[in-house]
């Protein structure tokens, strides 16, 4: 970790703090073809890296921060960083059914969502 990464527990909290949806509802969403059509893809037949996040998302929202290995705690600050800086490039409008609004919900964060 270098000087001006935030600690494990610190970033654990950001993680947790940015998914907003739970493992239910975001495996739920992954499912959908919707999910399954937005996000960068090397190959169009293969699985987006938002969807592929998404799957580790679930996987790390059932784990206690105890339980939280280096590379999930280098999940979480991806995961952290990719909704933060696609907030900062929210459209114009009515986002429900936007391709913006689906690749944040496949990072487990659905800016519909109102904070509980």
């Amino acid at each position: 970790m270098s000087s001006d990464e935030p600690d494990a527990a610190t970033s654990v909290k950001a993680f947790k703090d940015a998914v907003n949806m739970s493992a239910k509802a975001l495996t739920a969403w992954l499912a959908t073809d919707e999910s399954k059509k937005v996000g960068f893809k090397a190959h169009e037949s293969e699985e987006s890296v938002g969807h592929q996040s998404g799957k580790k998302i679930v996987a790390l929202l059932g784990k206690t921060q105890t339980r939280f290995t280096s590379g999930d705690v280098a999940h979480a600050r991806k995961v952290v960083g990719y909704i933060h800086r696609h907030l900062a490039q929210r459209p114009a409008g009515d986002i429900s059914e936007t391709h913006w609004r689906y690749s944040l919900m496949n990072w487990g964060h659905d800016p519909q969502k109102s904070k509980s």
